[in-house]
């Protein structure tokens, strides 16, 4: 048996499909002047061939998961038309005297590090769509033909290293059962795809790939985060049972779509969604989103040479709020800097990035890049239910410097008779132990809340979540980040506001009633994860949670809280 992420719920049973790849060995040595035409037209010819394979995985990504998930081969394609990379590659050819595939190397590997050395885990991970790209240009340069999943003609469980875009967008996808991977995370395209699919996934295992051959019988628990190879007769009927009655749920949870998060006893809770591009608001109404609760406009300026421009950015802003149709879209301004760095953003290199210069400290120092953001945001505003939310906020001076650019904003669009929303909410993410600490005067400051607790438990904990070595010591259910919380949304009710969480805390089954009693106003989340807390809110009491977390407050480990949630999520669900 072999733990990992669970990335996609479901259980899947089936025989083990190896996929393995071929990889250039790159060629390091170093060319005659004579040569440098033939590796330039070599690259010429490797480019124009790899954006024809791209267009075509983008038109049959398109026709087969939707146009949402073709999005990422978009990406693909502006990358692999992008100029500065060609120019690079061919500078490098011309001035260094390196093979065409040596510069294509080193040229993507620099703009993979720069992604891999951001602080946000699904920014991080959209390095292996970099890698993606330059890998198949490399092969392209080199000759390599590698297996293609979209020939698989029996239904397979995929064990592999790893899974890139354009694996996942090429395999026949009624023929796979599961993944497992030795490396990722639950925000790496492959989770992403797997929960888009409903194809049970399990990834991060380390060594799935080891002594496996191809053809063996697999179990893959993507809800505990198991793979099992060749398992014995008894754990096979048991995992059988367990993946009907899982089938069963699953149709049931689908009739919960359209009705409220509501306790046994009354108690409503809003149930919202995250989402990191404007198509993802699709699957935010799929599964019963109340509204957007984190739109992370990151993206916008990523995998690109310029700023977005203040149109850009309304059409984007404008695109989810009509979707929405009037449900609420909480919209963070621009959380990037320090250890996110884009490549036309001149900024020094940091000692702690972590602890660094950016988000709204940024944005307070690049004035006219966020009143940019901000008229796009307003002028969004006259289109539907939209909430600003700055991010990274320390204490209220920062608030307050912020506020009174956005009134700089407000006046302008006044004067020039631009609609916008008069009654705009504005709020902050809760991330830093000082904005907890001190919410109750933060409170009177803002219109809601947003705990971000990926990095409150980092902040608080003084553990790097991305750091192997101490992944054990992240602990969320720390009793030091429970009463942080409780600080939180107690001193938001005192004022009449509301709190949400936007953190990976808010779509884990196992601090549901926690968060629920400690009165948690919204929920936002992984839209996949929003029926199973719906199931879960509606079958408990608002008091039986309040008992429960008053209980979890008393004690003194993370371990104890968390058997205890286990045990309660039992009661409740079965589960």
């Amino acid at each position: 048996m072999l733990k990992g992420v669970a990335a996609s719920p479901g259980i899947a049973i089936g025989k083990v499909f190896l996929y393995t790849k071929k990889f250039a060995e790159i060629n390091t040595r170093n060319i005659d002047e004579s040569m440098v035409k033939d590796e330039t037209e070599k690259f010429e010819n490797a480019i124009k061939l790899t954006k024809e394979q791209i267009e075509k995985i983008k038109e049959k990504t398109e026709r087969e998961f939707g146009k949402d998930k073709a999005e990422i081969f978009e990406a693909h394609l502006m990358l692999a038309n992008d100029p500065e990379l060609y120019d690079s590659v061919i500078s490098m050819i011309k001035n260094e005297y390196v093979t065409a595939d040596n510069a294509v190397n080193h040229v993507i590997e620099q703009h993979a590090s720069m992604m891999e050395s951001l602080d946000d885990k699904y920014l991080k991970e959209r390095a292996v769509d970099l890698r993606d790209v330059g890998s198949r240009l490399i092969n392209n340069l080199v000759g390599i033909v590698n297996v293609n999943l979209s020939e698989l003609d029996e239904d397979v469980i995929i064990i592999a290293k790893d899974l890139t875009p354009s694996d996942t967008a090429t395999m026949k996808k009624d023929k796979v059962l599961g993944f497992a991977t030795d490396v990722g995370g639950r925000t790496s395209h492959t989770a992403i795809m797997a929960r888009s699919l409903e194809i049970p996934a399990v990834v991060g295992t380390g060594n799935v790939t080891q002594n496996i051959a191809g053809g063996e019988i697999a179990i893959v628990d993507g809800n505990e985060g198991i793979v099992i190879i060749n398992p014995s007769d008894d754990i096979l009927k048991e995992y059988e049972d367990k993946l009907n009655k899982y089938k069963i749920r699953i149709e049931k949870l689908k009739e919960l779509k359209d009705l409220p998060a509501v306790t046994t006893d009354g108690k409503q809770s809003m149930l919202v969604a995250n989402i990191g591009t404007p198509k993802d608001v699709e699957g935010a109404l799929k599964n019963g989103a109340e509204g957007i609760g984190l739109f992370r406009t990151e993206f916008l300026y990523m995998n690109r040479n310029d700023f977005p421009s203040e149109e850009e950015q309304f059409e984007a802003y404008k695109y989810v709020a009509e979707k929405m149709n009037g449900k609420p879209v909480t919209i963070r301004t621009l959380d990037i800097g320090g250890d996110k760095k884009l490549p036309y953003l001149n900024m020094p290199d940091e000692m702690n990035p972590f602890l660094g210069y950016r988000a709204i400290r940024l944005c307070l120092d690049e004035k006219e890049m966020f009143k940019t953001q901000l008229r796009a945001l307003l002028r969004a505003s006259a289109y539907g239910n939209i909430l600003i939310m700055y991010p990274m906020i320390s204490s209220v001076v920062e608030v307050r410097k912020a506020n009174a650019i956005l009134n700089e904003v407000k006046e302008e669009l006044d004067t020039k008779g631009i609609k916008y929303d008069k009654n705009i909410k504005v709020g902050i993410m809760v991330e830093i132990p000082s904005a907890a600490v001190t919410a109750d005067i933060l409170a009177k400051e803002v219109d809601f809340f947003s705990i971000g607790t990926n990095d409150l438990c980092q902040y608080t904990l003084a553990v790097d979540r991305m750091n192997e070595r101490i992944k054990d010591y992240y602990k969320p259910f720390n009793p030091a980040i429970l009463r942080l919380i409780k600080n939180v949304i107690d001193a938001s009710h005192k004022e009449g506001i509301f709190t949400a969480m936007c953190g990976e805390m808010a779509g884990d089954p196992l601090t549901t009633v926690i968060l629920l009693g400690l009165g948690l106003d919204e929920f936002s989340m992984s839209a996949s994860s929003i029926p199973n807390i719906k199931n879960i809110i509606r079958n408990v009491s608002y008091e039986k949670a309040k008992e429960f977390t008053e209980m979890v407050l008393n004690m003194s480990t993370p371990d104890e809280i968390e058997d205890a949630s286990r045990k309660i999520l039992y009661d409740i669900i079965g589960e």
